[in-house]
């Protein structure tokens, strides 16, 4: 599983990486430019978001269509090309410009329905924990190196970094990633319909969640930067002093937070523990004049953020059916991006009104909703996979599960010679199933 997942989780935290590394000082950067203000480096900080969150969904249909291969050339190609841009921009325009060229390379929706594709559903947790883990590592070290780069050469430089590491990338892509599975799934055409998608309750309230979710991170990354450098007084080189416990508190939290969502199905708390970090960050950053105060609340805001990393990609692939993968990932991150630009433009924008305290006073009462949003979700464990071998059960039989009550969804892995059934474990049990699928001797 390592080497099918490692590839592509590798691609996803060289992009990734592009993107956080100029997190931690463009705000700053976006404001200073000619023509820049406050919500104008809002709008740099999620601006890239704008576009990812319209091309998430076409790229992932055309990923389901095309496959997945092609349609990663084109937004890498895409990414580097907006990367590019923005190294160049001499004023905000042209640098709203390059982030929204940089959101259309949307491929976060495909790779990790290339992972779904290349592991069984009951491995899928641990691959989606260690693609989040490599993305974390990303992270940390983007928080990190960004801004020491920023401060030794600009922040130009950093968008430079982000075009080269996007051919990297593509390089890895052709040469380390594995061809996917032949998956053979029963539906019908009106099932393959992009609103089909939308019909499942437990997947809406997940692409809410990556909504909440998103926005909490865009505005945390927009006021952390200008609180450091306005009210601290710290320099770019210094901002380390808080990423750096941050981060590493965050990474630590993703393990524990996978294990619980995940083997023991507590996904519920482990989220609504994770609003709570959120609730008391913001709280601690917009109401303090106290450095250590402020760090600290920097640090619960990481754990917060990490803790629902392992699980939201997991918990989608989850819930949708075979056939709407790359779908219904490319809704959730289109929810997600569309967070991200709300959440820098939203947030430029008050703070620019009202300031830290009229930022932390919107995200509490976000995070309230969200409280309620979470408490009323299914538990996601209740959602089984049964695995049949076609040697011993009769694959002919697996249209009989086309009507039964409990059955969400079935397709055969013709790669492994495997039948897959994904049920309701509390309408329908594992050996009624089997029973009905036994080869007759």
């Amino acid at each position: 599983m390592i080497k099918k997942v490692l590839p592509l989780s590798l691609i996803i935290a060289l992009r990734f990486f592009g993107l956080f590394i100029v997190l931690s000082v463009l705000s700053g950067y976006a404001k200073d430019l000619p023509g820049g203000n406050a919500f104008l480096a809002g709008l740099a900080l999620g601006g890239y978001a704008l576009t990812q969150a319209v091309l998430q969904v076409p790229f992932g249909v055309m990923s389901d269509k095309f496959g997945r291969k092609k349609t990663l050339l084109i937004g890498l190609l895409l990414f580097a090309f907006g990367s590019a841009v923005a190294a160049m921009a001499d004023n905000i325009y042209i640098l709203l410009v390059g982030r929204f060229l940089q959101g259309a390379g949307a491929i976060g929706s495909v790779v990790t329905a290339m992972i779904a594709d290349q592991v069984r559903e009951d491995e899928r947790a641990h691959s989606m924990a260690i693609m989040g883990m490599v993305i974390a590592m990303s992270f940390a070290a983007a928080m990190i190196i960004g801004p020491i780069i920023a401060g030794v050469w600009s922040v130009s430089a950093l968008f430079w970094l982000t075009g080269a590491l996007a051919l990297t990338a593509l390089v890895i892509l052709f040469t380390a990633v594995p061809e996917p599975p032949h998956i053979e799934h029963h539906y019908s055409e009106e099932e393959a319909h992009i609103k089909e998608v939308f019909k499942d309750r437990d997947l809406v309230r997940m692409y809410i969640t990556f909504l909440f979710h998103s926005s909490t991170m865009a505005i945390a990354f927009f006021i952390i930067p200008i609180l450091l450098k306005t009210k601290f007084d710290m320099t770019k080189m210094e901002y380390w002093k808080v990423y750096l416990p941050a981060v590493i508190f965050g990474i630590i939290a993703m393990g524990p937070a996978a294990v619980l969502g995940e083997k023991y199905g507590k996904g519920k708390e482990v989220f609504l523990a994770s609003i709570g970090f959120i609730i008391a960050s913001f709280a601690m950053m917009g109401f303090s004049d106290n450095f250590w105060i402020f760090a600290t609340g920097a640090t619960f805001f990481f754990i917060g953020f990490n803790m629902f990393e392992p699980l939201l990609q997991s918990f989608v692939a989850k819930f949708a059916k075979v056939h709407q993968k790359g779908a219904a990932l490319g809704v959730a991150n289109t929810f997600s991006y569309v967070g991200i630009f709300l959440g820098g433009a939203i947030g430029g924008w008050l703070y620019g009104h009202y300031h830290e305290q009229g930022v932390a006073i919107a995200v509490i009462i976000l995070s309230v909703f969200w409280i309620f949003w979470i408490i009323s979700m299914r538990n996601p464990a209740l959602r089984k996979n049964l695995f049949l071998s076609t040697d011993i059960f009769d694959e002919n039989k697996l249209y009989t599960l086309k009507n039964v009550n409990g059955v969400n969804d079935f397709y055969t892995n013709k790669t492994e010679k495997i039948m897959v059934i994904k049920y309701e474990d509390e309408i329908i049990d594992e050996d009624t199933l089997r029973g009905m699928l036994l080869k007759e001797k």
